[in-house]
């Protein structure tokens, strides 16, 4: 689905921030480990959410250590259920995986820190080993028990997941389950991500003018609590949902700022997909020259970030598209 990468990318990546760290023999030195330990734990979260997560993988392997020393089994698992999702985040999935098995040789249901942070990771490997039906039901116990619990980000998270993960009736369920627990909880951080995900179902049901409601109320939260690229495709998602709903001015109106901001980020992708949407555009104006020039630039920027294997589907409408165009041209 075209929409499918935007939803994912503006699944999990909230903020963007720069921490300066003292080393570990500075922080063990000032207390006890375990409270330091659990600290490093807080810290490497931070990094992790700021996507620098090689220096993350490193305070987490710290965090580890410190823990191992008090045999705080319980910071021992979130330490190693969080390197596991940094390997697998960077492409490591097997080095991932053995770290997931150590998380959960030091965890269990009584740990709820752990356990909850161990089913988190747990789903996002069986996502990503494409077993969507056991990572629904991974997410969902992670929902249940966290709730229980009160670990409620957490249980957002769980729910959130789901609305990834599920058939079309469990995405649109579990988003407004979301929705509702993050607003109840006050957790507003949330609410972009949840909203986006939901207006991801509806287009992809093709409810397109729903999709444009949920899609505004996103753009909302990321304006409040997103970074530039949350921002960035909070608007795309919106221009390109007003194509999609027949609107052509707005459609337009969002979408030509873009290009400088996806330059300005130096996001190809981006830039790529504003292209094909703007090409999109000029086809429905008829202005075929113009169109063409935009699925040309849209072609070359894509093929620079993989899309013939991430979706190869939507690259072969984009060369389908200059074909069509190009024979026309030439009668």
């Amino acid at each position: 689905m075209e929409n499918t990468k935007t939803a994912v990318l503006t699944t999990a990546l909230f903020f963007s921030l720069i921490l300066n760290l003292p080393c570990q023999s500075e922080i063990i030195d000032k207390g006890k480990p375990i409270m330091k330990a659990i600290s490093l734990l807080d810290s490497a979260d931070v990094i992790f959410k700021s996507r620098a997560y090689e220096k993350a993988l490193e305070i987490y392997e710290q965090a580890m250590t410190a823990a191992a020393e008090q045999k705080d089994r319980s910071t021992i698992s979130e330490a190693c259920a969080m390197i596991a999702r940094g390997h697998l985040i960077l492409g490591r999935k097997d080095e991932g995986r053995s770290w997931l098995e150590k998380a959960r040789e030091d965890c269990s249901d009584s740990m709820p820190l752990a356990w909850s942070r161990y089913l988190g990771v747990r789903g996002r490997f069986e996502w990503q080993d494409n077993e969507l039906e056991k990572a629904t039901a991974t997410f969902k116990e992670m929902y249940e028990y966290c709730s229980a619990k009160q670990l409620y980000e957490r249980a957002i998270d769980g729910a959130h997941m789901v609305a990834i993960t599920g058939n079309y009736e469990e995405k649109i369920e579990w988003s407004l389950k979301g929705i509702k627990e993050a607003e109840a909880g006050s957790v507003y951080s949330w609410l972009g991500p949840l909203w986006n995900n939901l207006g991801a179902s509806y287009e992809d049901m093709k409810k397109y003018p729903e999709a444009l409601d949920a899609y505004l109320k996103a753009r909302e939260y990321h304006q409040k609590y997103g970074d530039e690229k949350n921002k960035l495709v909070a608007d795309w998602a919106i221009g390109h949902t007003y194509r999609l709903v027949g609107n052509m001015p707005e459609a337009e109106k969002w979408m030509i700022p873009i290009l400088p901001w996806c330059q300005k980020l130096q996001d190809v992708e981006f830039e790529g997909l504003t292209h094909r949407e703007l090409g999109e555009i000029e086809f429905c104006k008829n202005n075929l020259k113009p169109a063409l020039e935009h699925f040309k630039l849209a072609a070359d920027l894509l093929k620079q970030v993989d899309m013939p294997n991430w979706d190869a589907d939507g690259y072969n409408n984009i060369i389908s598209k200059i074909s069509e165009i190009d024979s026309i041209l030439a009668k």
